[in-house]
């Protein structure tokens, strides 16, 4: 009797525990950061607001788990930023991740001689790229603080770990505007819907994932909010770090899929204020510093907060009355987000003097983009996102979980599983 029967039963108790086995961890590429501070100018919004012409479709995710980690550098708690490379050999530029628009754009070396943003800051070369292939369309995007006009080029996108990305991104001629001449990053790197994009162009994520260098169109946001740490964050491409967030994830469908835009069901300051009371739209965006909402209801919350008006919407807080500050509360997805004084006031020194600043601010959006709330940088520092796209059964989805303080995140190690919403 051959002794290959007597085996396989032996082979299958051995083999068994490796067939059980989950599939192996996602290794997490981090790149360091530093922090800088800003202007105080730099707390007006990036862009401003314009409606879209029609619902995207949503592409089919594809099978796999890369995961790619772009960390952040933070702009004095309001405004986060990471690097990226184009062309060959990579040009290094310094982007703001940018849920709230859907184009990469970068200065020019072509850029006009009296465009002074361009000349102070890193400027794309086509000369030096082997990979560069022109383009020439002209493109133009209008912010909320200023304008960039140019011309689209094609190269290859280095971001994370993740290289050789073909990508058609727009070299800026011209910035007007203080808001770029002053800014501490270089472009915008969008990561909002296909219908946003201007001249039709492919958003870098949906680039990613049709060539095959990310898994799922699934991005999340780590922002650090410590001000003891030197890093901003992270910025995770293809799934979510569960090192960053404390479990579960509430998800909420997005209603309208060109921003981020969720239904939030109720807003509310302390036992005794409600806003937003039959319901209203609000609209996740990385590139707004601060939570924005309805001039009257944001005139209404701060009379519950004790808050002073200044310019442009903005208000100031008594920085002695931090401690007997109610909570700001939203009710998303029927879970509610609390915002502590300590979460939604933004404190800085000044030539010595301490500075209060409410962290929420007055912004009217007409029809029929609006009216919505604006959840910014001041709301996704408390709390991580989890950005998915979806598919056409499914739909995209917003996650969100308290997120966990850097220190305690670091203390559950370097690597961490992978996680992908279900």
């Amino acid at each position: 009797m051959s002794p290959l029967p007597l085996l396989l039963p032996l082979l299958l108790l051995l083999l068994l525990p490796l067939l059980n086995m989950e599939p192996a961890r996602a290794t997490l590429i981090r790149i360091p950061l530093h922090r800088v501070q800003p202007e105080r100018r730099n707390l007006n919004l990036l862009r401003g607001w314009r409606e879209p012409a029609e619902v995207p479709k949503l592409g089919a995710p594809s099978p796999g788990d890369k995961l790619t980690f772009v960390p952040l550098s933070n702009y004095r708690d309001v405004q986060y930023f990471g690097k990226i490379g184009l062309g060959t050999p990579p040009q290094n530029f310094t982007v703001v991740f940018d849920t709230g628009s859907s184009n990469l754009w970068v200065p020019s070396r072509r850029c006009h001689f009296f465009s002074v943003p361009c000349w102070l800051h890193h400027r794309f070369d086509p000369k030096a790229s082997s990979s560069f292939q022109a383009n020439g369309t002209k493109f133009a995007i209008q912010y909320g603080t200023g304008r960039v006009d140019g011309i689209l080029s094609e190269d290859k996108l280095t971001i994370g770990g993740i290289k050789g990305a073909s990508v058609i991104f727009g070299e800026a001629l011209r910035e007007p505007g203080l808001v770029f001449t002053f800014a501490h990053f270089d472009g915008i790197l969008g990561l909002g819907f296909p219908i946003l994009s201007v001249e039709g162009v492919r958003p870098p994520m949906d680039v990613l994932v049709e060539q095959g260098l990310l898994d799922k169109p699934v991005f999340s946001f780590y922002l650090n909010r410590d001000p003891e740490e030197p890093d901003g964050g992270e910025l995770v491409l293809g799934g979510s770090d569960p090192a960053h967030y404390i479990p579960p994830l509430t998800f909420v469908p997005v209603t309208v899929p060109a921003y981020w835009q969720i239904h939030m069901e109720r807003v509310k300051v302390g036992p005794g204020l409600t806003l937003c009371v039959r319901g209203c739209a609000a609209i996740l965006d990385t590139g707004t510093s601060l939570i924005t909402g309805p001039t009257e209801e944001i005139r209404a919350l701060h009379a519950a907060i004790g808050g002073y008006p200044l310019l442009a919407g903005e208000y100031i807080i008594l920085c002695s009355e931090i401690p007997k500050l109610p909570a700001v509360s939203f009710l998303l997805g029927g879970v509610w987000f609390n915002l502590t004084a300590q979460d939604y006031v933004i404190q800085t020194t000044r030539n010595g003097v301490r500075l209060c600043l409410s962290g929420f601010q007055a912004l009217d959006v007409p029809p029929p983009a609006g009216p919505f709330w604006i959840l910014g940088d001041v709301f996704l520092g408390t709390y991580v996102a989890v950005f998915d796209r979806g598919d056409t059964k499914s739909g995209a989805r917003v996650g969100l979980a308290r997120a966990l303080t850097r220190r305690a995140a670091l203390g559950l190690g370097e690597t961490a599983q992978a996680q992908f919403p279900g």
